[in-house]
């Protein structure tokens, strides 16, 4: 793996840090594909129950890398460039396991961009968050416009995108940006904490929630009520059901195995 994005095992999870530190964690192209390619390879490693995205204590990301912005300077240049947050943030989204976003410091534009793709928000009471893209005559483009309203509602979302004010962690947590606010240094642990929550259940559940939910949100609501009712009646056959409802009516643990 590239060392601008390392990987370490935290229990059930794999703790994936943004390493362009002197850069204040801009998302480059490379970053952005490492993110997206490592997020995909450990859907394939069942031993992993969560991906933790995490920065530094003083910046989760500040946005897009400089010079892949200036380099955008028409429709097919901007469109490549774009096409690395797809790749990234479409990753995450899609991804079996639950991914949490582990937030200090500034989580800005393309920043917060890539944590709304994140199943889960968790900020340090010092995090400020912002969508700085009217202030140089653009617009987000990697989500801002969609996710964010999805996630805080249209007003909330215009005001953001509008103003380009940043906002703090306790702002986002009232509006539901976040959804927890903890001290600086126990937002790693809350974020493992979250992830062992997470790694109790059903591992095939918790895919089929996330799957529902953000599926769900594109649909109307009677074929999101039947898409629901299709994954869970698919989870009925499975042997990690039959297992979990064992587990309850003998009063012990369950012990799922993924399948």
């Amino acid at each position: 793996m590239s060392d601008i994005l390392l990987s370490e095992r935290r229990g059930v999870a794999m703790v994936l840090t943004m390493n362009r530190h002197d850069k204040y964690n801009a998302l480059s192209n490379e970053l952005l594909t490492a993110i997206g390619d490592t997020v995909k390879a450990l859907d394939q490693d069942d031993a992993v129950r969560a991906i933790i995205l995490t920065g530094t204590d003083k910046f989760f990301s500040t946005g897009a890398d400089l010079k892949s912005a200036l380099e955008a300077t028409n429709l097919p240049s901007t469109q490549t460039m774009l096409s690395y947050f797809d790749h990234c943030n479409r990753a995450i989204e899609r991804s079996r396991k639950p991914v949490i976003a582990a937030i200090n410091g500034f989580c800005l534009t393309g920043g917060l961009e890539v944590a709304l793709a994140c199943d889960i928000r968790i900020a340090g009471s010092g995090s400020k968050f912002g969508v700085t893209s009217s202030k140089i005559g653009s617009v987000a483009g990697a989500g801002g416009t969609q996710r964010l309203p999805r996630v805080v509602g249209m007003e909330n979302a215009k005001d953001l995108l509008f103003s380009a004010d940043f906002i703090d962690a306790e702002t986002a947590l009232r509006i539901g940006l976040v959804s927890r606010v903890v001290d600086p240094y126990k937002v790693m642990e809350t974020a493992l904490e979250r992830a062992e929550a997470y790694a109790a259940r059903a591992p095939l559940s918790v895919w089929y929630a996330k799957m529902a939910v953000n599926t769900g949100m594109q649909m109307d609501l009677e074929p999101a009520l039947e898409f629901e009712r299709h994954l869970t009646g698919s989870l009925f056959t499975t042997e990690d059901r039959s297992e979990g409802m064992s587990a309850f009516l003998e009063k012990r643990d369950a012990v799922f195995k993924g399948k």
